[in-house]
Order: C-alpha cells, then structure tokens, then sequence
C-alpha cells in the first residue's frame, strides 16, 4: 500500500511551496524578490492589462509591498533574471539560463518545420542582417527593423518577415531579451546580456536530473505529465526514463494523493514528503485575488484536482458563449479557492469597476468575507493607480457550478 497524503496536507504543501500559505508581507525588491522567483519557480509574462500584467500580479499577490520597478531593475540592470519560455513567455532566475541551451536546440529543429507553414517566407534571409546591425548598432525593437516589409495587421501569424526572425533568433539563443520599452522587446545579442558564467550548457543528463528535480521540489509532488509540464523543457520518454531511475537510487517514492473529492490519484515525491507535509504551515486566512496566470494555477487539470476548481480562461471565446468573462480572476482564502471575480481597472477615472463576483458552491459572501473582499479590492487599487473601488448593479452572482 503507497503512502497516502491527504488533501488538506496537500493542499498545505503545494501553497507553502508557491509561496501562498504566508501573508503578503515583506521585502520585495532586490535579493527578497530575486529569492521569491527562485522559490516559485518562473513568472509568466503577459500582456493583458485588465487590472495588471500578470507577472506583476503574481508578485504583488505574494508581497504586497511590490513595485514594477523592483522587477525591471532585477531583469536590466542587475541581469539576475531572464526572460524565455517555459510553456509560455516567462522570467526565470538567470543561473537556470544554461539548462536552456537544450531547448534552443530543440526549438531550432522544430521550429523549422512549424514556423515555414505559419508565418510569411522572408524572415530566414533576415537572421545574418539582423545580426550584424544589432553587433554593429546596438539592441533593437521590432519598431527598428523591417521598415520596408508590408506590416499585417493581424495577430502573430502576420508578422512581417523581420519580426519573426527577431523571434526566431531569441527563440533559439542567439539574441536575448535586454528589456522592454512599455512591453515591446528590445533584443540584444545573448553575450551582451547574459552573464558569462550562465552561458555554457550541461550535459543532457545533468539538464534531465535538474528539470525533473526542481520540478517536483516546487509542486511537492506530481506525476510523470506534470513533472514534464512543469519546465516543458524534456520529452515523455526522457522523463520516463529519469523517473525509474531515481526510483531505484531512492531519490523520490511513490505516494498517492487524495483529491478534492476524495479520488486518488498516483505521484512521485520526495522520501521524507510526509513530514514536509506535516509541517508546511497552515495557510493564512487572508483573501486574495489570483492571475489567471498564476504558478499554482497554471496547470488547470491540477488545480481542479486539488482544490476542486473548475477554471478556463475565456479571453478567446466569442463573448455570447462565454460562461464568465473575458478575463475573470481565481480568488484564494486560507486553503480553498473560493470564487472568481471579474473587474477592471479604469485608470483614465482612477476606478477599479468590479463587475461580476461568483462565489464555489457552498461559500457564502457573508459581512466577514465582504470585509476581506471590499480590502483586497481597495489593495489593488492602490496598486493599480486608483483611488476607489466601485460594485456595479448586480455584481454578486449565484455560483454557476
């Protein structure tokens, strides 16, 4: 019979380590927030501003005391970050840069295939120019290049042919993220950015041992998908193959974990994951609101697993068809995720508009609850730039499901 962690424990676990279980308190600027990224892992980059960006919401969710600037600072000047892809856009602690030079590879070879059917041809005679204006000249914006290609005015696939080779040379390695002006990229040659000592890649082994390894330190456990999710990093039979191994050195067991609903379902962990377990503290029963982008919430088939949270963003569903709205947020309290909110930030009128609450069958929004809610908004707010928060009619909801 596998040990069996129960879901409150798990719940416990998997919040302390995506830093969740404390309150938002404390440093957030320098070496703390440097340290705090490192902990949970990655932050997701993206540009949906409906109250912040989500990396600046998974910040300042976590330390309450965050400013933008703390992060641009860490990423330009301090160079201890980076910005790339995990299973999406993200800024990474920068000593994880040299576990990247697989997937640069990786992404070479398959870029090929995929991005000749996806985007406009053109952009491969690009790579040399672009290369030896930006060694010449200085970093670059895709406002800098291309100036005489016909510019599309859809979405990605209509990139004009010096935009996707910018892509595609970050996307491999040979350029780096520098910064950004607003949030448009500005591109640099990788050796102008990333320190020297980040730069030399590990064998494949040694990159295969760490995804596998920090992965399951940073969810407390998980199975073979989400180890390989986690980084996105390493394919299934490399995983496979890891996970026998340290099966049979005794690095990690297999344990199972009790679901929302009391289903089981089997995991790999660490030896000693019980008493980890045991004493992970008892999360804070401070309100908050979630990026829909959110470390914790990123794998959605997870969250639902253990919190019993059934969440789908909606931003490209047609909006007759959607179920909530087009950017709705996951709000935690204590251990449980206890509904979703729709609001906006109008910084023209200095108003955070709250559209739409609609608590998980069971919680209800008594005075209490409110109170914390009405707090949380007025928190944002301040963040966001504005001064008040406003309900419109009808805001609060009956749960859906």
């Amino acid at each position: 019979m596998l040990p069996l962690l129960t879901n409150p424990a798990a719940r416990r676990l998997f919040l302390h380590r995506h830093a969740l279980a404390e309150a938002p308190t404390g440093a957030a600027s320098g070496q703390a927030l440097a340290h705090l990224i490192h902990r949970i892992g990655f932050v997701q980059v993206d540009s949906i501003n409906t109250v912040a960006r989500a990396h600046h919401m998974i910040l300042f969710s976590r330390r309450q005391s965050y400013k933008p600037a703390a992060l641009k600072s860490l990423l330009e000047t301090d160079r201890a970050l980076f910005e790339h892809w995990t299973h999406d856009a993200s800024i990474l602690p920068v000593h994880l840069h040299s576990h990247w030079h697989h997937r640069f590879a990786r992404d070479t070879e398959r870029l090929h295939s995929n991005w000749k059917s996806w985007f406009r041809d053109g952009y491969e005679a690009q790579f040399d120019t672009i290369l030896r204006r930006i060694e010449s000249d200085g970093p670059v914006t895709t406002s800098d290049v291309g100036q005489d290609e016909v510019r599309g005015k859809g979405g990605w696939w209509d990139w004009h042919p010096s935009k996707t080779a910018l892509e595609w040379l970050w996307r491999t390695g040979q350029l780096s993220i520098a910064g950004r002006n607003g949030f448009q990229k500005i591109y640099d040659l990788t050796a102008r950015v990333i320190p020297a000592p980040h730069r030399s890649a590990p064998d494949l082994e040694t990159t295969t041992h760490w995804a596998c390894t920090s992965a399951l330190d940073n969810l407390g456990f998980a199975n073979a998908t989400e180890l390989r999710a986690y980084w996105h990093a390493l394919k299934p039979d490399e995983v496979k193959a890891w996970t026998k191994t340290a099966l049979a050195r005794g690095e990690i067991i297999e344990i199972e974990i009790e679901g929302a609903t009391g289903q089981r379902q089997r995991s790999y962990a660490r030896p000693d994951v019980l008493s980890h377990a045991a004493n992970a503290p008892e999360p804070t029963n401070r309100l908050r609101i979630l990026s829909p982008f959110d470390p914790a919430l990123r794998d959605r088939n997870r969250a639902e697993f253990l919190f019993g949270f059934y969440y789908r963003i909606e931003v490209f569903v047609p909006e007759p068809k959607r179920q909530y709205g087009y950017y709705v947020f996951p709000v935690l309290e204590g251990s449980r995720l206890i509904g979703r909110i729709d609001c906006k930030a109008f910084r023209d009128e200095r108003t955070l508009r709250v559209k739409a609450f609609w608590p998980e069958a069971g919680v209800k929004l008594g005075a209490g609850r409110a109170a914390k809610l009405e707090s949380e908004l007025s928190r944002w707010a301040a963040f966001t730039d504005c001064d008040r928060v406003e309900f419109q009619d009808g805001w609060l909801r009956e749960t859906l499901r």
